[in-house]
């Protein structure tokens, strides 16, 4: 008896974003406002980082919150319904739970249940893996069409009181639809980690660390309701960073990233009509248009000034704003490059929506 042949999905030859959406929280930080934390001024915040101000969800809005907000928009502008999704891929690292998954509670709000949906937890790169991972569904049969979102609350993660990072932090999401395509509309990713940096960002502390306060708590005889709240605070896992690592990093090893996603995608700087960057800090972005030669014509996102550093939602956000201020970049080519914690770097160029 032969072995029957197995049935494959038919393949796409390509793929595409075919709408996009954004979610700012309402509520608007001010260097001035940062200032009342830190030892530093406006003038200082702007200069070392480009930054004026910062948008921070209330303690109402979640992450699933903001993440359904872009998600809609970006389904409207697509043209397509919820019940259309392949695939949720959500990117972040603020998500409270370890499971479930924030994505699967996204796929049911959007109405795409039982559509397969899960995290993607790469930090500032986060969204590129997510585009990345899109592209290779639609265009394998795997999905028609795939839901990308890159959120962050980075304001529950945050001690304002530092000032290697929290000073830059906001909290947003952003959207996009990858779906099928009769041209090429995303081209291949250049992707990868580099782990021998993973002290260069980070957590203060491991979940572990905060289950020994409960235990320490415990083997006390409990503690009075001051001294825990003054150890959960300090226990409480927050983000902090070498800045000038990461500063030197990202200038020198990203640039030459993303010179390789010019190169996989067959093109040079002189075809691209926009920069989008992880908007980390405003002197990286400058930097790396320098190393990159881009020239005058090319838009660059610079979200940052008023957006501040908003990790996986960065570049969603960023480009749905040159959209908007900028329409007729629509179909034009454009570079994106996200990079961060881990350390990890995921780029691509992108035909825009």
């Amino acid at each position: 008896m032969s072995t029957p042949t197995l049935k494959q999905s038919p393949v796409n030859e390509f793929s595409r974003i075919h709408g996009i959406g954004a979610f700012r929280p309402d509520v608007i930080v001010s260097n001035d406002d940062v200032c009342q934390w830190i030892d530093s001024s406006d003038e200082w915040i702007r200069k070392r980082t480009g930054i004026i101000t910062r948008h921070r969800a209330d303690k109402g809005t979640s992450v699933i919150d903001m993440a359904e907000a872009a998600g809609r928009e970006a389904l409207e502008n697509a043209g397509i319904k919820g019940s259309q999704l392949g695939a949720v891929i959500v990117s972040t690292v603020t998500h409270p739970y370890a499971t479930p998954s924030a994505a699967t509670q996204i796929t049911e709000r959007l109405g795409a249940t039982p559509a397969p949906a899960y995290d993607v937890s790469a930090a500032c790169a986060g969204y590129c893996y997510g585009i990345a991972q899109a592209d290779a569904l639609v265009r394998s049969g795997a999905a028609q069409y795939v839901l990308v979102i890159g959120v962050e609350k980075l304001s529950d993660i945050i001690d304002n009181t530092e000032r290697t990072i929290s000073f830059l932090l906001g909290d947003g999401a952003g959207a996009v639809v990858v779906g099928p395509s009769d041209t090429p509309g995303i081209a291949p990713s250049v992707w990868g980690s580099d782990g021998s940096k993973s002290g260069a960002i980070g957590m203060t502390h491991s979940m572990l660390d905060v289950r020994e306060l409960s235990l320490a708590a415990e083997a006390d005889g409990g503690l009075d309701a001051a001294d825990l709240s003054a150890r959960e605070t300090k226990l409480w896992p927050t983000l902090r960073q070498d800045g000038q690592t990461v500063f030197r990093w990202a200038v020198w090893e990203m640039a030459k990233a993303a010179q390789q996603a010019l190169d996989a995608a067959g093109i040079t700087a002189e075809d691209l009509s926009a920069f989008v960057p992880h908007q980390a800090n405003m002197r990286i972005i400058d930097e790396m248009a320098k190393q990159l030669k881009l020239p005058e014509s090319v838009i660059i996102a610079r979200d940052i000034a008023d957006a501040g550093n908003t990790s996986a939602a960065s570049i969603p956000l960023a480009t749905y704003r040159l959209l908007k201020e900028h329409p007729e970049l629509s179909g034009k080519l454009s570079l994106q490059i996200g990079f961060g914690a881990g350390l990890v770097f995921g780029a691509q160029v992108v035909v825009l929506p």
